[in-house]
């Protein structure tokens, strides 16, 4: 497999600060819009963009997953939890912990959203009319992260600070399980197509990966300051994808560790969050105000 070269896509969006973003039921791409409090839909056939502002412009939406019942949610800086229907209507919900920073979010195994809330060492659930419960991890100041569904029917999340990853059975029973890399500071995770989760280590520049039932392995990348950010799988089945935010790249890793790598075309580009649609086709959010498309040659 041979990465393409990155293409840049949708103008317009300069100051918006693109972070998260998804494929949604619609087939469009979804994009948080951190610096302007806004919610994007990109088609990628048309390449047309629409923008659906949100109820505050600086709420600050984070990371965006779809939901079990076709619309996309997301999380808020403003410490809620948003939905966005297909048809741009969205709503908010208060979380229960004050100031607790709520930032991945993912569709679990038992029909409702989970959140990883940062500043308060727990992760949430909320039901899609808007019920929500959090479950304590067990840590002090470990910063849960990203969090993705695994296939044995319970979620992993990333401690960044804590050095560990945790397993959360859909009932709050949690599981942990440290890392072997000192200060690794893990952020994004995957379900892989192996049948393992896989991570990126941000601080000490490895991509990490864990079985369910606990075996932790890893490979570090050729540039160890690259600062690996979020981590999707390749549906093509061998490895995943991930963002160098640090290096300007999107790279991809084999599932013998082999790496490949595809510059993006601007400087100081700061790619975040990434999506990987069926045909293998990669798009990630820039923080510098665009997407960016690769299509693997």
């Amino acid at each position: 497999m041979t990465p393409g070269t990155p293409e840049l896509l949708a103008p317009g969006l300069d100051g918006t600060a693109p972070y998260g973003i998804t494929t949604g039921p619609d087939g469009a791409l979804w994009v948080t819009l951190t610096g302007s409090g806004e919610i994007a839909r990109f088609d990628p056939a048309t390449h047309g963009l629409e923008r659906y502002p949100l109820d505050a412009a600086d709420c600050g939406p984070m990371v965006i997953a779809p939901g079990p019942d076709g619309a996309l949610w997301f999380t808020r800086r403003d410490h809620r939890a948003g939905r966005i229907t297909t048809g741009g209507e969205a709503v908010s919900y208060a979380l229960p912990t004050p100031d607790s920073g709520p930032y991945g979010i993912a569709a679990g195994p038992d029909g409702a959203l989970w959140y990883t809330a940062m500043n308060a060492d727990r992760v949430g659930r909320i039901t899609t009319d808007g019920e929500v419960t959090e479950y304590p991890l067990g840590t002090t100041g470990g910063f849960p992260s990203a969090l993705a569904a695994g296939p044995d029917g319970a979620l992993w999340c990333t401690l960044n600070q804590a050095n560990a990853i945790a397993r959360i059975d859909t009932g709050g029973a949690v599981t942990l399980h440290p890392l072997p890399t000192p200060a690794a500071g893990p952020v994004g995770i995957t379900a892989g197509t192996d049948g393992a989760l896989w991570w990126v280590e941000i601080a000490a520049g490895r991509i990490g990966r864990i079985t369910t039932g606990g075996e932790i392995s890893g490979f570090a990348l050729p540039d160890p300051a690259a600062r690996p950010h979020a981590i999707a799988a390749d549906p093509t089945g061998d490895g995943c994808w991930f963002t160098e935010w640090g290096a300007g790249r999107i790279g991809h890793v084999a599932h013998d560790g082999t790496f490949r790598h595809a510059p993006l075309p601007a400087p100081g580009a700061e790619p975040h969050g990434l999506t990987v649609t069926a045909d293998g086709t990669v798009w990630t959010a820039l923080e510098s105000g665009s997407l960016a498309r690769l299509r693997p040659a």
